[in-house]
């Protein structure tokens, strides 16, 4: 009687009335991921929401095209909006690729493979992190800093049409202060990620995760790595281009 049952059970399961999987048949590692990258979204959702607030309550605000009209490192100080930026985003979408094919080299056990792509996309955070901080060494030497006030002649480079100091001064401090607050915070996302991968490429180098028999780790840094890369894409548009 219990085997005949039993052996029903399976053949109802069987069918294509049976339902779907669990939608909570997630490993937990890759589960906590995904609520620390909402709740991390959460706190990059208020800092731009601030900045959008003040940016169009504000009489004026520094023109994008001209506070990055230049490209740090380099004699090209006009007339190159957004190309220094741009090698930026590239740079941070490539290593978003490269952990793509980490992963899926992951799914396939192939060790050497995982390593390679993952020392790429290492290099490729290193590459971003140096960027911005040649970006933010040129804007402090034209007098961009937290707290701090350009000089009149600087201010006036970054504003299009009549302003009065008063109000280049105030949007002045404000876009400061919102640039290197939320660029730092997404910087700080970045090095960390680099930090971990780093850790992480050592363990696959050590065989912690060709003993486990899986590659998950790499997914979940993965995932960590991609939110990085999509909130950069809202910090662009917010500064750069807006």
């Amino acid at each position: 009687m219990s085997t005949a049952v039993t052996q029903h059970v399976d053949e109802v399961k069987s069918t294509p009335w049976s339902g779907g999987r669990s939608p909570f048949n997630v490993e937990y590692g890759k589960m906590m991921m995904w609520f620390f990258l909402l709740s991390d979204a959460f706190t990059f959702s208020s800092l731009l929401i601030s900045y959008g607030a003040l940016r169009f309550s504000a009489p004026t605000w520094p023109s994008p095209s001209l506070v990055f009209q230049s490209v740090p490192g380099t004699s090209i100080e006009h007339g190159a909006p957004l190309v220094f930026v741009g090698i930026m985003t590239f740079i941070l979408i490539a290593s978003s690729v490269t952990m793509v094919l980490a992963v899926e080299a992951g799914h396939r056990n192939a060790k050497k493979e995982v390593v390679t792509w993952m020392l790429f996309t290492i290099l490729g955070g290193l590459m971003f992190l140096s960027c911005q901080a040649l970006e933010w060494n040129h804007l402090h030497s034209e007098g961009f800093w937290w707290g701090h006030i350009p000089t009149k002649e600087v201010m006036s480079e970054f504003f299009k049409g009549n302003v009065t100091e008063g109000q280049m001064a105030m949007t002045s401090h404000q876009f400061a202060n919102l640039f290197f607050t939320i660029t730092g915070f997404h910087g700080f996302h970045v090095f960390s990620g680099v930090v971990i991968n780093i850790i992480i490429t050592i363990n696959v180098l050590l065989g912690t995760y060709a003993k486990r028999g899986s590659y998950l780790m790499i997914e979940k840094v993965g995932l960590y790595w991609h939110f990085v890369d999509l909130v950069w894409v809202f910090v662009f548009t917010f500064f750069y281009l807006v």
